[in-house]
């Protein structure tokens, strides 16, 4: 009788304990699922239903984080560069045609004015448009000599490797003689 008595005691306690062992495993895993959901370092997937430019920008880091991801650097889409400040140029008036540069060191701009360019601040437009969206390291010219275009697109393709200095510096020397804008610093 005694062990009858142990043996149902002992696996009363097993099932006690199992069933509050799985309800905390339930509350670990949604727990572990909630931070996950919340973690700025994970991708996220574009939806069909979701525009990706109406979401908020978010990220949150402890310094032991930033320590951890010493690998991570800071980086620029220099192709998506270019194309946000060329898009963003050619919505003011007075441009017809723009080509954008972007290297590790410079944003190089050479457009063609419209026949409606009335103001003359095309050089001082660019220029500033460029500044707002790039870091202040870089230098930024500006050149309404629309043959530089060909120029510009010529370099297109090329790397980061400073191979192409010298061409990037006579298109500079070429882009300095336009104005550079309200603040001709050249």
């Amino acid at each position: 009788m005694k062990t009858i008595i142990i043996t149902m005691i002992t696996l009363s306690s097993f099932f006690i304990m199992s069933a509050c062992n799985t309800d905390t495993d339930n509350t670990m895993q949604e727990r572990d699922k909630v931070a996950e959901e919340l973690n700025p370092n994970n991708e996220r997937e574009a939806t069909d239903n979701q525009d990706l430019n109406q979401q908020l920008g978010y990220v949150k880091y402890s310094k032991n984080d930033l320590d951890e991801n010493m690998e991570q650097e800071a980086k620029i889409d220099r192709p998506e560069m270019a194309e946000m400040i060329t898009r963003t140029i050619l919505r003011n008036d007075g441009f017809e045609e723009v080509a954008t540069l972007v290297t590790d060191q410079e944003v190089l701009i050479a457009y063609e004015e419209s026949d409606k360019n009335e103001t003359g601040r095309t050089a001082e437009i660019a220029k500033k448009t460029a500044e707002s969206m790039m870091p202040s390291f870089y230098e930024i010219y500006v050149s309404k000599n629309s043959t530089l275009m060909q120029d510009i697109q010529s370099l297109h393709n090329s790397t980061t490797n400073r191979n192409y200095d010298n061409l990037i510096e006579q298109l500079i020397k070429e882009m300095k003689k336009s104005p550079q804008g309200k603040d001709d610093n050249v």
